[in-house]
């Protein structure tokens, strides 16, 4: 029996050790493991203690709930400014920002003297079905009014948005009809897409590729089904002929790596690095290119200024550190955290940094941070602009100070975003103060959704931007746009209005286009003037 009974008790040993060190695990990130007079208990931290007892023994009743979240939320904002604590209540809100669709009614809204007004109702979706149109005025919900100064987009989204299926009950206000018009709207599954346009811009007459087709395509995210949206477009655009391509990823704050990843490698050789990522308890991981992209020679440009990050500038880094792509435009933002997500068994969750990611010259990109200090962080493009950077690459720091080179050799820097190899300041020729003025308060939208309320039956006459933007030019929308802005109390300027004059009237053209056939009328008449643009247009053109 001795025989066998020491190799059993080693084997029951270690299995029993398995389960025990299995079960102790689940609970390792919330309390600690410690061996005391020979036997091994479970302790709660100090975190956990004080809110029990704030729970059990404090002289009033308190909503544990919330005093956590609000703890929870203190704790994370001690470390690096993008990890993030997200309660329950607005986790889905959060969480639908990069999904592939959420659940809702199916309208583009804004808002203006404290009011809801439907901009464009979505093709397909549950409020075309019942007969809701663009213009019409929110006033009521179910039944309970839905106007007034403490209107935002976050209240409007809370409400409109809901589980598939449920029924919301829309009042609403139409111009030509007296009364208002009840909708009862069952939610259903709306698209979050991450493309705002794709189309073609050919060069102008007379350059040495003149007759090549260029294809444009902006990305706003990198969200669930940004590649699959990406590469359609590609294609498409192919199709249309295109034989260069602009990625713009201005104003793209990033997203899922993955799909950054998924979307270099439709442009690099295989082998070729397109990022790297590691932490203190998150091994290295390297992503490269697999050789099945299908655009590995064809030119290309991308586009990226101050608010592109995080995926944006993987992208953007892997093209330029693999000399696959000429990066046209302003510096980025600078960050090279990756977050992973993890939940609680409450739905809230943590966005907390588990590592950083190096472009393929081996340089992070993350601008310089101090725990705990957010304010200061969300000054930083503030300092950028005042110091300079946004008109004159000569004023760009970079606090790495290490050489980096690309495949090619060229050198690149690292602690401070993603610096372009062709730089294109602010351009402020016909900036005014007036005309500032009209911009910072949002004025040009507003006029511009007024506009199109007051003219949608000729404007629906135009089924194309080009042909829409003729008739417009035709108009006196700008001094229509003077009286409109003086009732704001913007004081008319003549001098000011003239020099300003053709930036304001591709500015009001273009918000009237969007209003009316969406980003993808919009796009293409304001990128058409646009300096970052006709730089990469230029650069394409050239043999």
């Amino acid at each position: 029996m001795k025989k066998y009974l020491l190799p059993t008790l080693t084997v029951l040993a270690v299995a029993l050790g398995i389960l025990v060190g299995s079960a102790l695990t689940q609970k390792v990130n919330a309390q600690r493991i410690v061996f005391h007079n020979g036997s091994w208990s479970i302790e709660q931290s100090k975190v956990d203690r004080l809110l029990q007892l704030m729970s059990t023994a404090y002289v009033d009743s308190l909503n544990i709930d919330s005093i956590t979240d609000e703890a929870m939320a203190d704790l994370v904002q001690k470390l690096d400014p993008h990890s993030a604590y997200i309660p329950k209540e607005d986790l889905e809100m959060v969480n639908s920002e990069l999904a592939g669709s959420f659940s809702g009614i199916g309208v583009q809204f804004t808002i203006q003297q404290d009011t809801v007004r439907i901009v464009a109702v979505i093709a397909g979706g549950p409020c075309a079905g019942v007969g809701v149109l663009a213009g019409d005025k929110l006033i009521s919900v179910d039944d309970s009014a839905f106007v007034g100064k403490k209107m935002n987009n976050e209240k409007v989204m809370r409400t409109l948005r809901g589980p598939k299926g449920t029924l919301v009950k829309l009042g609403v206000l139409r111009a030509g009809v007296t009364e208002p018009l009840y909708f009862t709207v069952t939610r259903g599954d709306i698209p979050v897409t991450s493309v705002d346009a794709k189309f073609i811009i050919e060069p102008k007459a007379g350059s040495q590729k003149s007759k090549d087709k260029i294809g444009f395509v902006r990305v706003n995210k990198f969200g669930e089904t940004t590649y699959k949206e990406f590469i359609a477009a590609l294609a498409d655009l192919k199709a249309q002929g295109a034989t260069s391509f602009i990625v713009d990823l201005r104003e793209n704050s990033g997203g899922y790596m993955e799909q950054a990843i998924r979307m270099a490698n439709e442009f690099l050789s295989r082998g070729e690095l397109i990022v790297y990522s590691e932490g203190r308890a998150y091994p290295r991981y390297e992503a490269t290119a697999n050789g099945s992209g299908r655009f590995k020679d064809v030119p290309l440009v991308v586009l990226i200024d101050n608010f592109s990050a995080s995926a944006s500038e993987i992208f953007a880094g892997a093209m330029q550190d693999n000399d696959r792509a000429t990066i046209v435009g302003r510096r980025s933002f600078g960050k090279g955290l990756v977050q992973q997500q993890m939940p609680f068994d409450d739905g809230s969750a943590v966005r907390l940094t588990v590592a950083r990611y190096y472009t393929p010259s081996g340089r992070c990109i993350q601008k310089p941070y101090t725990l705990g200090d957010q304010e200061d962080y969300e000054k930083d493009l503030m300092e950028r602009f005042e110091h300079g950077e946004f008109y004159s690459a000569d004023s760009i720091h970079f606090t790495d100070t290490t050489t980096y080179r690309t495949k090619g050799g060229r050198i690149v820097h690292g602690g401070g975003g993603i610096m372009p190899d062709v730089f294109v300041g602010r351009d402020t020729t016909l900036n005014t103060p007036w005309y500032n003025r009209c911009v910072n308060l949002a004025y040009t939208y507003q006029f511009a959704y007024s506009y199109t309320d007051k003219h949608r039956k000729e404007l629906a006459k135009y089924k194309d931007w080009q042909s829409l933007e003729k008739y417009l030019l035709k108009q006196d929308i700008l001094a229509e746009f003077v009286r409109f802005a003086e009732d704001k109390g913007v004081e008319r300027n003549d001098a000011e209005i003239q020099k300003s004059r053709p930036l304001m009237t591709r500015l009001l053209n273009a918000y009237i286009v969007r209003d009316m056939l969406g980003d993808e009328g919009f796009f293409p008449l304001f990128e058409r003037d646009d300096e970052i643009t006709k730089k990469a247009i230029e650069l394409l053109a050239q043999p």
